[in-house]
């Protein structure tokens, strides 16, 4: 191969090497992205425009020209007179032309601007407060819940009451005797009108909310109070200060369908996900235990899938995450203090963070990545966290004692709270939820809009 051919095939590969930046220099050699301005000379003033450039160049030359304050002020008002107060050189007629995009937007990679979301208003105080005479201070029982109808349920010492939201309206459940009493738990069945109440002989109840009935009692589960309870459809879970968790099939005579044993003492929180496939249980042995359905015997106490023990205080909150099924964050009492994060497929803690009090209740929000949580001593707060930084967007106090329970109407945006000083107090915390947008229709297949031809 001659010379002359070498030379020609090394520049053909040195102009086809860079085809991108090759594109970029002759877009910037085109007439169409010109940077340079040419001033419209008949909008400029020459002669002010010598004076300026000149002016300061005799001053430094000759310091004597510095005049009198006098003279500096009648130079002034000569200057305005003769409108000489122009900073301006250079003038141009029209307005530079707007720059010309070497890649369209929709073939661009780079992210687009996208508006920034207002932030969302947290009213600091609660929006309304009910008195809850002999509300029971203790931090082991689960004495509020609020339904799928939009009535929170509360048990006041031996009675429980049914307060609706959409009303406002007030009602009594039942009221128990001393030697069956005080309630220790209510739940909610998913329907909104039947409800689970935990006694202190050990018995749990069901009542129909809307026949003001009961229907059935099961009996034989524990051999203590019942204090926490949890439902699963038609599965209701009960925890009781013997350790025992019970699963009870409300629809059969022989209720018991399986049971878990893993706990030592009380069992103080228990949680069901959202696919019903795996059960929490927190207890006053600081174990949080995750148990899977999938596994459960009736022959034989249940083994448990994963034995936390990373807690140093009673595990009593529980709350699994409504955008990622196996989240599940804990806290822990006064002598832990904190919220952890767990994997609940491999029983990895995921985060910890020490909140400086005893955990009492938490909630997430349904709507956006926020978890909510209520505190005791010292300033008896409710924290809103950004998750997963767990930056603190909001703290809510109005309470006078520690805050035991907490829950959350049906469509995510109000919290409910019942605390030691015996009131019932109601937040605004959530907001309210976006509209979700229809999603376009598709068509059923290509050209579908057009009219057919016979």
């Amino acid at each position: 191969m001659d010379a002359g051919s070498m030379s020609s095939s090394s520049k053909l590969k040195s102009e086809s090497r860079w085809p991108l930046r090759q594109q970029l220099l002759q877009e910037r050699n085109s007439t169409q992205n010109l940077d340079r301005f040419i001033p419209n000379r008949s909008a400029m003033d020459f002669d002010f425009a010598h004076f300026m450039l000149t002016e300061s160049r005799k001053v430094k030359k000759n310091p004597a020209m510095v005049s009198s304050p006098s003279k500096e002020a009648y130079r002034k008002q000569l200057a305005e007179s003769m409108n000489m107060n122009r900073t301006r050189i250079l003038a141009f007629k029209n307005k530079p032309p707007a720059p010309v995009e070497l890649f369209p937007r929709e073939f661009s990679s780079l992210p687009r601007d996208i508006p920034a979301k207002p932030r969302r208003h947290i009213p600091q105080t609660s929006e309304r407060t009910l008195d809850a005479p002999d509300l029971v201070d203790d931090y082991y029982l689960n004495l509020l819940d609020w339904g799928s109808c939009n009535v929170i349920a509360i048990a006041l010492a031996n009675t429980v009451y049914l307060w609706d939201a959409t009303n406002g309206s007030t009602s009594e459940v039942a009221t128990f005797e001393d030697e069956v009493g005080p309630v220790t738990s209510v739940s909610w069945a998913p329907d909104g009108r039947h409800i689970a109440i935990g006694l202190d002989n050990s018995e749990v109840q069901l009542w129909d909310s809307n026949a003001n009935k009961q229907l059935r009692t099961l009996r034989g589960c524990h051999r203590s109070r019942v204090g926490s309870m949890a439902w699963n459809n038609h599965i209701l879970t009960t925890g009781g200060m013997d350790g025992c968790i019970v699963n009870n099939d409300v629809r059969v005579r022989s209720h018991i369908v399986e049971t878990y044993s893993g706990h030592e003492q009380e069992v103080c929180g228990l949680k069901w996900s959202a696919s019903g496939q795996q059960l929490a249980s927190g207890g006053n042995d600081n174990l949080l235990h995750i148990w899977d359905r999938s596994v459960a015997s009736s022959n034989s106490p249940t083994q448990w899938l994963h034995k936390l023990e990373d807690h140093t205080a009673a595990v009593k909150a529980l709350a699994w995450c409504p955008f990622q099924g196996n989240l599940l964050a804990s806290g822990g009492g006064g002598g832990d203090r904190c919220i952890k994060f767990w994997n609940t497929h491999t029983g990895a803690c995921l985060n910890s963070v020490d909140t400086g009090s005893h955990v009492c209740a938490l909630l997430w929000n349904k709507n956006e990545r926020e978890l909510l949580s209520s505190h005791g001593f010292t300033q008896n707060q409710l924290t809103l966290w950004k998750y997963p930084s767990m930056a603190k967007i909001a703290e809510l106090t109005g309470h006078t004692s520690r805050v035991l329970y907490m829950a959350q109407s049906p469509d995510g945006c109000t919290v409910a709270s019942a605390a030691g000083d015996e009131t019932l107090r109601f937040w605004n915390v959530f907001g309210v939820p976006e509209v979700a947008k229809p999603a376009p229709k598709s068509n059923p297949e290509p050209f579908a809009h057009f009219n057919r031809i016979r």
